[in-house]
């Protein structure tokens, strides 16, 4: 027979811990001695071991009260789904781990190869390194939000780029960030923009518009919000080829 205090320390639980699982019925209250102290047999020692190591393999307290009122073939049926979902648990624990440690190196990979790849030939194509992180943060974003149709959408984009009437396109909007939004250089490109997409795209919309309609608006409204110029671009090109 031993006390709550030598229970705890055995198991390595607090003695606030014990009261609580007595008082959710997990644990059978024990004996008392002459003085009115708790005192626990080896058989109790054993039930509140089973009792935190089904608790830390994260099954719910009301499942744990089940779990330990039945018999052990049923006990065993639960212990096996428990190790299971404890061990997808430790993969993902451990994927997050590799992870983190990446982002510490400045190793972490958040996008395929590919999409890394063509980014980082955009400066040689003469894009400025701010359209370079928009582009990341904006490949980065579809991924995220959209990974049916990101990769369509990628495709059609690096395609249209090998192009050089529509890579000059892409330039001359990246160059467009710093323009007044009233300069008349935004209506040409915009005007040779809707002429280019419609020859490009005919009756059919960009991968991806269909079954995702709402990629087109998240990417354009992240970068509307760089600069005025660019906002008017897109108005233009909205009032003159529905997107």
């Amino acid at each position: 027979m031993i006390t709550i205090g030598q229970l705890a320390r055995y198991v390595g639980v607090s003695t606030k811990t014990i009261r609580f699982y007595h008082q959710k019925g997990l644990l059978a209250e024990p004996a008392r001695d002459a003085s009115g102290y708790r005192r626990y047999t080896a058989q109790q020692v054993v039930e509140l071991i089973k009792v935190r190591t089904l608790a830390e393999a994260g099954l719910p307290l009301a499942d744990i009260r089940e779990v330990t009122a039945e018999d052990d073939s049923d006990l065993a049926t639960h212990i096996q789904r428990a190790d299971r979902d404890l061990s997808d648990r430790i993969r993902r624990l451990r994927a997050t781990q590799r992870r983190l440690r990446q982002l510490a190196a400045g190793t972490l990979q958040l996008l395929p190869g590919d999409v890394t790849a063509h980014l980082e030939q955009l400066p040689g194509m003469g894009f400025s390194p701010r359209w370079v992180r928009l582009e990341t943060d904006l490949w980065i974003l579809v991924f995220a939000t959209h990974p049916g149709t990101a990769a369509d959408l990628f495709r059609d984009q690096a395609q249209a780029l090998t192009d050089s009437a529509l890579r000059q396109l892409y330039l001359d909007y990246d160059e467009a960030h710093d323009l007044d939004p009233d300069d008349p250089l935004i209506d040409d490109l915009a005007h040779r923009i809707v002429e280019a997409s419609k020859a490009r795209y005919r009756a059919d919309g960009p991968p991806g518009q269909d079954v995702d309609s709402d990629v087109p608006a998240l990417a354009q409204g992240a970068v509307n919000a760089f600069s005025p110029a660019w906002r008017r671009l897109d108005h233009l090109i909205r009032s003159q080829l529905p997107l």
